[in-house]
């Protein structure tokens, strides 16, 4: 096998190995798929200055993030259908996550259950929670994750109404998949994955069938989340969330001005400065852009996070440069764990701790807390 030595060589190896509708169901944006691609590219605008004749040893890339020690200021963000890119997939990256150093965020619509992953790891992580009509649902399921020990709740706020993704549609996503030619002709492209598979009884949402009245399969789950997803969520339901749950609460989504105020009002521990990973609002900033204006905003009273689009160690180092105190990884995670399983996670983190680690010496600093938009050559990154 190829050296592996940056995030795109695991995105090339994991869409040889995964089926092509979760690949695509991961690596994919709505509609024109615009802000998906901006959220990446605008990364690479920003330039770097580098410093020369600085004593580079006893380097340090240690934090905390919602007050949790972290090694690096990298979360692994929630992603739906994980454990579709690789067998029992939450609890592979749980696992990677916990040992590496950094935490683990579960997806409400995970394939591994709340339940799975706590029984396969020690270290707290913490759920991501969307806002659904039904809050008998909602109450069950905050109970589940404070019996699972989960340290802090994520809710996002952006996915009120689901964006159009053209691949989703027309490879006819389903967890597990449809049993049509297509499928079955690309499935026997990927015997690693259907051997995996083979050895896991986790094909379908766990936090959802069989915990939530009404669904049984992945037929009454489709209808019921159709019809649960709650287009009316307000900031009085935050509220209701905040009181439900009493620990820790981070709120997902934020990308503008107005909303980052409105979330500090709402007594929320983070925010995170996030589009969906460009699988939501098509045409909205990237990010990265977003980010100053909502820390300039809202820094000195909330910790403000971000995801989108970090592919390397270095997008890491200008988040946190420009204001970030921590960030979200999605994709350079689901690339790995395709490619590799648990040891791509791993490979995955190591990837981007090297990255931000030497690329931080290079800039002419040693501990990450002395890293600001110093570091970034003047005219390059959004004010």
């Amino acid at each position: 096998m190829a050296v592996i030595t940056n995030i795109e060589d695991l995105r090339v190896l994991a869409e040889k190995r995964v089926p092509r509708m979760f690949y695509d169901y991961a690596d994919s944006g709505s509609w024109t798929e615009g802000t998906y691609r901006a959220n990446t590219q605008d990364f690479q605008k920003i330039k770097l200055r580098q410093r020369v004749a600085v004593n580079m040893e006893n380097r340090s890339t240690a934090t905390t993030m919602a007050g949790t020690k972290v090694k690096m200021p990298v979360a692994i963000a929630p992603v739906g259908l994980t454990g579709m890119q690789c067998a029992d997939g939450e609890i592979k990256a749980a696992k990677a996550a916990e040992k590496f150093g950094i935490p683990f965020i579960l997806s409400t619509m995970s394939i591994c259950s709340i339940e799975d992953v706590a029984a396969h790891t020690t270290a707290p992580f913490w759920f991501q929670l969307y806002m659904m009509r039904d809050r008998q649902a909602m109450i069950d399921m905050i109970e589940r994750v404070r019996k699972a020990g989960c340290s802090a709740l994520v809710l996002t706020l952006d996915l009120q109404v689901i964006g159009q993704r053209h691949k989703d549609l027309k490879n006819g996503l389903t967890a597990p998949p449809n049993p049509t030619i297509a499928n079955i002709i690309n499935l026997m492209t990927k015997p690693r994955w259907c051997l995996g598979m083979a050895g896991t009884r986790r094909h379908s949402f766990g936090n959802l069938v069989g915990h939530v009245k009404g669904v049984s399969n992945m037929r009454s789950l489709a209808s019921w989340t159709n019809e649960q997803f709650d287009p009316r969520l307000s900031w009085e339901d935050v509220a209701w969330v905040k009181q439900q749950w009493g620990g820790k609460l981070i709120l997902k989504g934020i990308q503008d001005v107005e909303d980052a105020k409105l979330a500090v009002l709402s007594g929320a521990d983070a925010i995170v400065v996030s589009n969906h990973g460009g699988r939501q609002l098509d045409g909205a900033q990237s990010s990265i852009e977003a980010l100053p204006a909502i820390v300039n905003a809202v820094g000195s009273q909330i910790e403000v996070w971000m995801d989108g689009g970090i592919r390397s160690g270095q997008d890491v180092l200008k988040a946190w440069a420009l204001g970030a105190r921590g960030t979200l990884i999605g994709r350079a995670m689901v690339y790995g764990l395709g490619a590799m399983g648990e040891a791509g996670v791993t490979k995955a983190l190591e990837i981007i701790h090297k990255e931000l680690d030497i690329t931080m010496a290079f800039c002419g600093r040693t501990d990450i807390q002395a890293v600001d938009k110093s570091i970034l050559l003047p005219g390059t990154f959004p004010v």
